[in-house]
């Protein structure tokens, strides 16, 4: 059975719940808040997918997500170009990333210890130097790109879309296949001749370039940059992998399963509250998701490690 079955018919059973009980939930004003509102945590996702295929985890892709908002927003309050600004925010996320994937691939800090560090260290850092507060008197041409809320929020979606097709395509390359080797069995990989440090940086470095463009993708709906923005991202992006199929472990997990998965999850989050439901439990749903996804893989792993015994 295809791994991204489950949360698929999960994501229809929820369609089909919520047309019955709250048929105005599928009006194309609210789709389309809906929509962009889960852009930035799909641009996430889609870098999130690649570590943990990998074989780790980083949750410090909100606090990455904040500092990039920032520097977003002080680059178009500077008089940059919106190219200039996205390959910005793109740049200082692959940087944040670089760091976190040079502790983890060269210095052999276990992802889990090295991202809850940065988590803390990042957000702290931004707190200081921005003093809470947020960025504002940014320029027209920054919200919306300068095109409008309509054909801005197209655009938006648009890039979205190609940004994780080209994750999507990355599959399909040496380097995708060298991914998938590595959170499979990292040492059998070196042994081929698989630069393992290497694959593990980059995507801890892909990581933080994807986070840096969901935030661009969320700060440029707005008038001013927060400077506490990505709060519990992490969380959003982990489960949306998690529910896609992926294993917590590395090397299983798939693209389609994430796109998949951030639906189940963004669908849900709306969902509850047109149900009536306290939104408190959208974070209790992704919490137990996490939670079944990693005893999930750990029976999976104790099943394939325990001998066959002999029937005769």
């Amino acid at each position: 059975m295809p791994r991204e079955l489950p949360a698929a018919l999960a994501l229809a059973a929820l369609l089909i719940i919520v047309a019955i009980a709250a048929p105005a939930f599928f009006r194309g004003s609210n789709l389309a808040d809906l929509i962009l509102n889960n852009l930035p945590a799909l641009v996430a996702a889609a870098g999130m997918t690649l570590v943990i295929l990998a074989g780790h985890i980083d949750i410090s892709v909100g606090s990455q997500f904040a500092i990039c908002s920032v520097a977003a927003g002080l680059l178009a309050k500077a008089g940059m170009p919106i190219p200039v600004v996205i390959l910005g925010a793109a740049l200082a996320g692959a940087a944040l990333g670089a760091i976190n994937g040079a502790l983890v691939a060269r210095a052999g800090i276990p992802s889990i210890v090295v991202t809850l560090a940065t988590m803390i260290a990042l957000r702290d850092a931004l707190r200081w130097a921005t003093e809470g507060q947020w960025v504002r008197d940014l320029p027209a041409g920054f919200q919306w790109m300068g095109l409008g809320q309509s054909i801005g929020g197209f655009m938006l979606t648009m890039i979205a879309l190609v940004v994780f097709g080209l994750a999507w395509a990355l599959r399909h390359l040496a380097a995708g296949r060298q991914l998938y080797a590595t959170g499979s069995n990292a040492e059998g990989a070196r042994l081929v001749g698989i630069r393992t440090h290497s694959v593990t940086a980059g995507a801890f470095i892909l990581c933080g370039a994807f986070t840096g463009l969901a935030a661009v993708l969320n700060t440029v709906r707005f008038a001013e940059v927060q400077s506490n923005a990505g709060m519990g991202l992490e969380m959003k992006a982990i489960a949306a992998v998690v529910v896609g199929g992926a294993a917590i472990t590395g090397g299983r997990g798939s693209m389609l399963g994430t796109l998949i998965g951030a639906a189940l999850l963004g669908v849900a989050g709306t969902a509850l509250a047109y149900l009536g439901v306290n939104s408190a439990w959208e974070r209790a749903l992704q919490g137990a998701i996490i939670l079944a996804a990693v005893a999930s893989s750990g029976i999976s792993r104790k099943r394939v490690a325990e001998p066959v015994r002999s029937t005769a």
